[in-house]
């Protein structure tokens, strides 16, 4: 592998990662670019673990969310326990599928017949969120080498962090959306009962609590009943 050009093919990925307009083209760019960047993979895939079922979050290539389903359904697995962080830890490398995998003893087999060779993963991490794992398949065994590894673990680096600048940036418009959508609601309730600021957002939060219902979605339906309601 030539260092200097991967370095200045991360450096090309980091600007497309900050440039992503949501998460989930984040996610994308990333698996994309697993493949395109590093030796051996053929498809890739983020793989994260919610209440203890295997979601994939995004997929490239073949194979993979067959992998992740079969992870999911055994409760075993490298890029599952990856996503999990058991036993702490961040990275692992299967060189050959064909071998027995004593930690995985259920999956080994069913990945070989899903065509799988050999796989790496790595945990998508900043010192604050865990985001899930980034998986890399061939169909090939030996495909990964040690230099394979130490490409995956610094896309991976990059990756978690632009996944956490996305995802801020996600909260804060959703943020900017919700008190907007809130304070046109409050405006409408004012307007028809004349209430005062404090008195509107009372009620909203009295509709709210009553129906168990988020304060920005009974907004939301003030606002269209409200619309309705004009000729």
């Amino acid at each position: 592998m030539d260092w200097r050009e991967f370095a200045e093919q991360m450096a090309e990925l980091a600007r497309r990662l900050l440039a992503q307009e949501s998460t989930q083209s984040t996610l994308d760019e990333i698996v994309g670019a697993a493949v395109g960047l590093i030796d051996g993979c053929d498809s890739a895939g983020i793989l994260a673990v919610r209440k203890g079922r295997a979601v994939s979050l995004a997929v490239h290539g073949t194979m993979v969310e067959e992998s992740d389903r079969l992870q999911g359904e055994l409760g075993e697995g490298p890029c599952f326990d990856a996503a999990r962080k058991v036993e702490g830890e961040r990275v692992f490398r299967i060189s050959d599928l064909s071998e027995p995998q004593p930690a995985w003893p259920r999956f080994g087999p069913a990945a070989r017949d899903l065509g799988i060779g050999s796989m790496m993963g790595f945990l998508l991490y900043t010192e604050d969120e865990d985001f899930g794992a980034l998986d890399c398949y061939s169909s090939q065994p030996g495909a990964f080498t040690p230099e394979s590894e130490t490409a995956g673990w610094l896309l991976a680096s990059h990756a978690a962090v632009a996944l956490a600048g996305a995802r801020t940036v996600d909260q804060l418009e959703h943020a900017l959306e919700t008190r907007h959508a809130i304070g046109e609601a409050m405006g409408m309730l004012r307007e028809r009962h004349r209430l005062s600021e404090d008195d509107a957002f009372a009620v909203l939060r009295r509709i709210s609590q009553h129906h168990n219902v988020k304060l920005r979605d009974v907004a939301q339906n003030i606002r269209d009943e409200n619309r309705g309601a004009k000729p």
